[in-house]
């Protein structure tokens, strides 16, 4: 069957395709009586309106799409929950695009977001991401982008982040706290700016507690588990192994703990473990993970909010803010001796 327009209801109603469109548009020159004849006749047909037409006519489709480099990361996931949570109300809907940090699909999705006509744009960029051009090409649209979390610090773009170098500085002062000495890192890609200010934190707290760094207890990871299995049989080679590991991610240090209990390690005796991001497992896991809560509900309205200051603000798109929210420090029985 082919779709039904609005020449259609007109044609049924014996009234004009501009009257049809303008009753429903919801236009206050057509009168209450024939709008909803034209709506009840247009429920009937089964019309559906072509909300990119709309939007090429408006120049606005209530829509915004949102990058994450995955979806089933509970962070990533209570971000888009705030961002949606914040701007329901303002009659917008989203489109969730998913990169697996990967720059390639991370242009795919902004190419995708671009023709569908979206309103604005949030991200977290991939960890592959190298150029900007793609970025470059959204700004010249004159369409709001706004960064969480992960960022590329470019003039013009707003962003909401959390302070990471706190938050690894806290993680480490916090097993030092605890009686640590030798405290080893797992060092997310520090092309990503979160993790280089989480490796500056580590650093700054050791340097203030005049402990010693060793390069052999810093050990480049990726954000999955079997990561952190790997960084701990490494560092348990050494002739003088770590008494504490702070983890960037929530997911390495869960293979960290993993695998010090296979190898009979005493977790916090013998060493403590602390990861990054408070994913929803880490309150589950035996012995209970600490980590650092990014607030990411309360990250997503943020950047809902900044968006929408400059959709209803009398400020031009090009607007420049950036969001620092202060993380908070989970303490919980994987780095907690005060129990023992």
């Amino acid at each position: 069957m082919s779709k039904v327009t609005i020449y259609d209801i007109s044609k049924k109603l014996n009234i004009s395709a501009a009257t049809v469109s303008r009753a429903l548009n919801n236009n206050p020159k057509i009168s209450i009586k024939t709008r909803e004849l034209v709506l009840k006749t247009a429920a009937e047909m089964n019309y559906e309106q072509n909300t990119l037409a709309l939007a090429l006519k408006s120049g606005k489709s209530n829509t915004v799409g949102i990058l994450v480099p995955y979806m089933d990361r509970s962070f990533f996931s209570s971000v888009i929950r705030g961002i949606e949570e914040e701007l329901y109300p303002h009659g917008y809907h989203v489109i969730i695009c998913q990169t697996r940090d990967d720059a390639k699909s991370e242009v795919q999705n902004i190419n995708t977001l671009l023709n569908a006509q979206v309103d604005g744009i949030f991200m977290s960029v991939s960890k592959t991401t190298k150029d900007t051009l793609h970025i470059d090409r959204v700004l010249r649209k004159g369409i709001p982008l706004v960064f969480f979390d992960r960022k590329k610090n470019l003039p013009g773009v707003s962003s909401v982040t959390i302070d990471d170098f706190n938050g690894a500085y806290m993680s480490v002062e916090h097993l030092i706290r605890q009686g640590c000495k030798r405290i080893a890192h797992f060092m997310g890609n520090i092309n990503l700016e979160i993790y280089k200010d989480r490796y500056n934190g580590y650093l700054k707290a050791l340097t203030d507690y005049n402990l010693p760094y060793n390069k052999e207890y810093i050990i480049q990871t990726n954000s999955k588990v079997e990561s952190g299995t790997a960084a701990v049989k490494k560092l348990m080679k050494l002739a003088e192994p770590p008494d504490a590991i702070f983890s960037s991610s929530d997911f390495t240090a869960l293979g960290a703990i993993q695998e010090l209990k296979k190898i009979g390690v005493s977790i916090p005796e013998d060493m403590c473990v602390s990861g990054f991001s408070n994913e929803s497992f880490t309150q589950y896991t035996e012995p209970t993970m600490t980590t650092v809560d990014q607030t990411p509900i309360k990250m997503g309205k943020m950047s809902a909010r900044v968006f929408l200051e400059q959709m209803e603000g009398e400020v031009s798109v090009t607007i420049e803010k950036k969001v620092v929210l202060s993380p908070q420090l989970i303490v919980r029985d994987s780095s907690d001796r005060s129990k023992k």
